[in-house]
C-alpha cells in the first residue's frame, strides 16, 4: 500500500528555518515525481516545489522563501528545506507523488493519480 508520511513542521519566528521530510513507502521515489504543496484555510492547495526521477527541480515563484527540495533514494525520502520564512508561509504542507509517467511545471507535478500525505503544519509568527 502506497503511503507518504510528512514530518518536520512546527512553529518558528519570521526569518527562521524548517526542514520538512516525507517518507515514502509502498513505492520507490526513484521512479516517481515527488513534491510539496501547501494550503491555507479557504484556499486551494498550491504547489511549492517538486522534483522528477532525474532529480530535476521546479519551484513556485509565488512562494516568498528560500527553498531547496531534495531526495534520498536510498531512504526513499523527500526533503524540503525552508529558510528565511515569513508569516505568509504559514500553512499545511503536503507531500505528493505521482508514480511513473509525470513531469514538472511551475513548482508542481504534472501527471495523473496523485498520492498525498496527511500534511504537516508550518506556522511562522512575526
Amino acid at each position: 500500500r502506497l503511503s507518504l508520511l510528512e514530518s518536520g513542521g512546527g512553529s518558528v519566528q519570521a526569518g527562521g528555518s524548517l526542514r520538512l521530510s516525507c517518507a515514502a513507502s509502498g513505492f520507490t521515489i526513484r521512479s516517481s515525481c515527488v513534491g510539496w504543496y501547501y494550503q491555507t484555510p479557504g484556499k486551494e492547495r498550491e504547489p511549492v516545489a517538486a522534483l522528477d526521477q532525474d532529480a530535476r527541480t521546479t519551484y513556485s515563484d509565488a512562494i516568498n522563501a528560500q527553498l531547496t527540495i531534495s531526495k534520498d533514494n536510498e531512504k526513499n525520502t523527500v526533503y524540503l528545506e525552508m529558510n528565511n520564512l515569513k508569516p505568509e508561509n504559514t500553512g499545511l504542507y503536503y507531500c505528493a507523488a505521482v508514480v511513473g509517467l509525470c513531469g514538472l511545471w511551475e513548482g508542481g507535478i504534472l501527471g495523473e493519480d496523485f498520492n498525498w500525505g496527511q500534511g504537516t503544519q508550518v506556522t511562522v509568527s512575526s
